[in-house]
C-alpha cells in the first residue's frame, strides 16, 4: 500500500511540473474535454465521468476503491454509501460490485450490502460468546441484532459450527443453536421432572411453569421415552393437547376401566375424559379390539346390556304388547343413545316387520297396534249409522255413487218390467180415463252402448285428465278423541306413546271409516229400493207436478198487470214457489249422493252450487241453467229451464187439464178464505181480501207480496162496485197509518216525550185501531158474503 501511495504522489508531482512548465503548445481545458469525449465515443478510452463533472475515473479504479472502502468499513459496506464515497453513478457501483462478488468468493452481496468472510467470522465469534454465556441463541434475535436475513445467517453460522462456534443447531428447529452443556442440563431436568410424575399432565403447562424450550423439551422427552429411561407415553403429538401419561397411571387407569366395564356393562366417554384420556373412542377401540361393543353418542355398551334389551323386546313382541327400554338402560344414556341402541337391536333381531318404534325408546308390536285399531270397529259402525240416520253431508267416491246408481237402475228396471206385465194382463181399456192422458213423461236421451273396451278407455282418459279422484274423506275422530280411547284401553301407556300412536292410527282409522260409511251407504241404498222407494218417487213427482201447475196458474194472473207490477210479481214468484220446486228437485237428486236435507226450503244458492259439482255430467248443464234462472225476471224462461232440467233428470211432470185447473183454483180460494176467517191482523185481512177479490173477478190465481197490494186495489177499481173499492181504499189508508204509527212508536222508545204528545199519539193510535176493527167485518164480507149468497142460491 505504501508503494502505491508513493506512485500516486510521484505522478501528481510530475503532473504539477508539466502544468507549470512552459511549452511551445498548450491545450485548453475545453480542447482536453473534447479530445477525451472523442476517445470515449470511439471506444479508445474506457473511463467514467464523476458526478461533479470534474474528473474521469477508470473502472479498475472504481473496483480498487470499492475494495479499499470494504476494508476500511470492517468487511461490510452499503452500496449506496459507496456511491457517495466514490462519486460515480450508482449503476457503475452496482456493476463493479457484482463483478467483484463474481470474481472474489470471499465477498457476498446481501440486501444491497457487500459482506466479506472477515466480517462473518467476526459475527461468528460474537455469537459464540453469547452462546457460551446463555447456553442458546436464536437466529431471530441475531437477525434483529445484525440486520441480516435469517437464511443467510443460518447458512453462514452453520459453516462455522465446530470451528468458531462451539455448539449445535436443533434438528427439529433450525432457528436455535444450543451448547452441549445447555442440552445436558435440560435433559437432566426433564428426566427428573417426568420421573416424578404419577398422573397425566399436559406438557404445555410444564413448559410455561419450568421455562423449558418447547422444541428442545419435545425432542429430549421423545428421546428419553424411546430409550426407556422414562416409563410413560406422550399422546397428542407436539401440539397444545400433548399429554404425558405415566405407565403407573395408565396401568391403574386400565384396571379401573376393565373393572367398570365388567361390572356395569358400559363405558361413558365423559368419565374417560375426566380420567385424562383425550380420545375416549379411539382408546376404547384400541384397548378392546376383540370385544363386541356398540358405540353410541355418549357411551359404549357391552353385550350384557344388549342381551337384556333383546330379551325384553322379544318378549314384548311375542306377547303383543309394548316396551319402553329406558328403565332397562343406565341413567347416563341419553335419549339419542337409547334410540340408536333400540334400532340396532331391532336390526339384529330382524323384527322390523312385526314391531314398530315409537318416540325414541318405545317398541310396539304390530299385534298391539291391530288390537288398538280393533277397539274402534264398534265405534265406527255406530257413528256411521248415527250420521246416516241424521242425513249428514257425506261425500263418497264416484265409484260408490256409480254402484248405487246401478243398483237403483236394476231395481227400477225390474219394477217397470213387472208393471208392464201387469198392464198387459189388464187390457187396453184400463188405459182410458184419469189424469194420465195429459201427463208428459220426460225420458233420458239414449246413448250408444259402449263396449267394455270403450269403457276402459274412457276410464283411462278420465284418470289421465285428473290427478286423483274427487274424494273428500269423512272425518272419524279427532286426535284428542282417539287419544282418550287409547288411554282407556291401556291406562299404563305413557303420554308420548299415546300421542304418537294416535297420530299413526288416525290415517288407517279414517280409511277404515270410509269403508264403513260406504257399506252403510250401499246398504241404505239397497234398502231404500222397492215399494218404499216407489212411494217416495211417486210423492216427489206429485209434488213437482203440483208446484209446476201452480206456477203456470200464477203466471196467468201476473200477465194481467202492467210491466212494472208484472216484473215485481214475477220476481216474488221466482223467489218463492219457483225456488221451492228447484230446491225440491235438487234435494231429491242429492239423495243419491247423500247430500239431501230434511227441509229442502232451507237450501240456499251456495248449497245448490255445491250439489251441482257432485251431480252427473248430463244433468249439470240443465240444472245449472235452472238455478241461474231464479235470479232473472221471466217466468217463461224459468219454466223453459225447468222443462229441460226435468228432461235431463228423467222427472215425470203431469200437466193439469181444465177440470183440474178449476179444482186447483177452488182449493186455493178455499184455503185463502179459511185463513181470512181466522185472522185478525188488519194488514193480512187487506192482503187476503185483495187477492181473493182478484181471483173472483179475473178467475186467475195470484201470488203477490204485501208491497203489491196497492196495485191490486188499483186493478180492482174497474172490476168491483165503486163503494167496495172506496171501502178498500179507506181500509188501506188506515192500515198504512197504523203501520206508520207503529214504526214511529218503535223508533221513539228511547226518546223522552212530554205527556201531552204521548197522550195525543196514543189517542190517535187507538182511534185508528178502533176504526179498523169496525171496518174489518165489512172488508171480509166483500169476499165472504157473495160466497154465502151463492151457496144459498145453490
Amino acid at each position: 500500500m505504501s508503494a502505491d501511495w508513493e506512485e500516486i504522489r510521484r505522478l501528481a508531482a510530475d503532473f504539477q511540473r508539466a502544468q507549470l512548465s512552459d511549452t511551445v503548445q498548450r491545450l485548453s481545458e475545453r480542447n482536453c474535454i473534447e479530445i477525451v469525449s472523442k476517445l470515449i465515443a470511439e471506444k479508445h478510452l474506457d473511463v467514467v465521468h464523476t458526478l461533479d463533472g470534474k474528473e474521469y475515473i477508470t473502472p479498475s479504479q472504481i473496483s480498487k476503491e470499492i475494495r479499499d472502502e470494504l476494508h476500511v468499513h470492517g468487511g461490510r459496506v452499503n452500496i449506496v454509501d459507496l456511491q457517495q464515497i466514490v462519486n460515480v453513478d450508482l449503476t457503475h457501483i452496482e456493476s463493479r460490485a457484482n463483478e467483484l462478488v463474481r470474481v472474489d468468493k470471499s465477498v457476498q452481496l446481501v440486501l444491497g450490502q457487500l459482506v466479506d468472510n472477515n466480517y462473518l467470522d467476526q459475527i461468528a465469534e460474537e455469537v459464540n460468546d453469547k452462546l457460551q454465556e446463555a447456553g442458546q441463541v436464536t437466529i431471530s434475535e441475531l437477525c434483529k441484532t445484525y440486520d441480516l436475513p435469517g437464511d443467510f445467517l443460518t447458512e453462514s453460522l452453520a459453516l462455522r459450527l465446530g470451528s468458531i462456534i462451539h455448539g449445535e443447531i436443533d434438528q427439529n428447529n433450525k432457528g436455535v443453536i444450543y451448547t452441549e452443556a445447555f442440552v445436558a442440563r435440560h435433559r437432566a431436568r426433564i428426566r427428573g421432572l417426568f420421573t416424578a410424575i404419577t398422573r397425566p399432565i399436559p406438557v404445555i403447562g410444564l413448559i410455561s411453569q419450568y421455562g423449558f424450550p418447547e422444541h428442545l423439551l419435545y425432542s429430549l422427552l421423545e428421546e428419553l421415552v424411546n430409550c426407556g429411561r422414562l416409563k410413560g407415553t406422550v399422546v397428542g403429538g407436539r401440539q397444545d393437547k400433548a399429554v404425558f401419561i405415566p405407565d403407573i397411571y395408565a396401568k391403574t387407569q386400565s384396571n379401573w376401566i376393565d373393572a367398570f366395564l365388567k361390572q356395569n356393562g358400559y363405558l361413558e366417554y365423559d368419565s374417560l375424559s375426566r380420567l385424562g384420556i383425550p380420545d375416549p373412542i379411539g382408546y376404547i377401540r384400541k384397548k378392546y379390539k376383540s370385544a363386541s361393543l356398540i358405540y353410541l353418542k355418549s357411551v359404549c355398551v357391552g353385550q350384557s346390556i344388549v342381551d337384556q334389551v333383546e330379551a325384553s323386546v322379544e318378549e314384548a313382541i311375542s306377547s303383543g304388547s309394548w316396551l319402553d327400554i329406558e328403565p332397562l338402560l343406565p341413567s347416563c344414556l341419553s335419549v339419542e343413545d337409547a334410540s340408536i341402541l333400540l334400532q340396532q337391536v331391532m336390526r339384529t333381531l330382524n323384527k322390523t316387520s312385526s314391531a314398530r318404534i315409537f318416540g325414541d325408546n318405545v317398541v310396539v308390536s304390530e299385534k298391539f297396534i291391530n288390537e288398538c285399531i280393533g277397539i274402534f270397529n264398534d265405534l265406527m259402525q255406530h257413528k256411521a249409522e248415527k250420521e246416516m240416520k241424521h242425513n249428514p253431508v257425506f261425500l263418497v267416491t264416484e265409484e260408490d255413487l256409480k254402484q248405487a246408481s246401478l243398483l237403483e237402475n236394476a231395481m227400477g228396471r225390474k219394477e217397470k218390467k213387472d208393471e208392464r206385465k201387469k198392464k198387459a194382463t189388464e187390457g187396453s181399456g184400463s188405459a182410458r180415463g184419469g189424469g194420465c192422458s195429459n201427463a208428459r213423461e220426460i225420458k233420458i236421451k239414449k246413448t250408444k252402448k259402449k263396449s267394455r273396451k270403450d269403457e276402459d278407455s274412457d276410464d283411462e282418459s278420465q284418470t289421465a285428465s285428473t290427478n286423483k279422484p274427487r274424494v273428500r274423506e269423512v272425518p272419524f275422530m279427532s286426535l284428542e278423541e282417539i287419544q282418550d280411547v287409547l288411554r282407556k284401553h291401556d291406562p299404563d301407556a305413557p303420554d308420548e306413546l299415546v300421542i304418537e300412536l294416535s297420530e299413526n292410527l288416525i290415517r288407517p282409522l279414517t280409511k277404515n271409516y270410509q269403508e264403513v260409511v260406504r257399506s252403510v251407504f250401499m246398504s241404505s241404498t239397497s234398502s231404500s229400493s222397492g215399494a218404499s222407494r216407489r212411494q217416495t218417487m211417486k210423492d216427489f213427482q206429485e209434488e213437482v207436478s203440483t208446484l209446476y201447475n201452480n206456477i203456470r196458474l200464477f203466471e196467468k194472473g201476473i200477465k194481467l198487470f202492467t210491466d212494472e207490477t208484472q216484473s215485481n210479481l214475477a220476481k216474488h214468484l221466482l223467489k218463492t214457489v219457483c225456488t221451492d220446486i228447484t230446491n225440491l228437485i235438487f234435494n231429491f237428486l242429492a239423495g243419491d249422493i247423500m247430500m239431501a236435507v230434511e227441509d229442502y226450503s232451507a237450501i240456499t244458492s251456495e248449497v245448490r252450487k255445491k250439489m251441482l259439482n257432485k251431480f252427473q255430467e248430463e244433468a249439470k248443464g240443465p240444472l245449472s241453467k235452472l238455478n241461474s234462472s231464479l235470479a232473472g225476471k221471466s217466468i217463461e224462461e224459468f219454466l223453459s229451464c225447468l222443462d229441460a232440467a226435468a228432461d235431463a233428470c228423467s222427472i215425470l211432470v203431469k200437466k193439469g187439464d181444465k177440470k183440474k185447473e178449476r179444482q186447483v183454483l177452488f182449493q186455493h180460494r178455499q184455503a185463502l178464505i179459511e185463513q181470512l176467517k181466522v185472522t185478525e191482523d188488519a194488514a193480512l185481512v187487506l192482503h187476503l181480501t185483495s187477492v181473493l177479490l182478484f181471483q173472483l173477478t179475473s178467475h186467475c190465481m195470484l201470488h203477490a207480496p204485501g208491497r203489491c197490494v196497492p196495485q191490486i186495489i188499483s186493478f180492482l177499481s174497474t172490476k168491483i162496485p165503486e163503494e167496495q173499492h172506496s171501502l178498500l181504499v179507506r181500509y188501506h189508508s188506515l192500515v198504512v197509518k197504523q203501520l206508520i204509527g207503529q214504526t214511529k212508536q218503535k223508533d221513539g222508545d228511547d226518546v223522552d216525550m212530554t205527556g201531552d204528545v204521548a197522550d195525543e199519539s196514543g189517542k190517535a193510535s187507538d182511534s185508528i185501531r178502533k176504526e179498523l176493527q169496525d171496518l174489518s167485518a165489512a172488508i171480509k164480507d166483500l169476499v165472504l158474503r157473495p160466497r154465502k149468497s151463492s151457496a144459498s142460491e145453490e
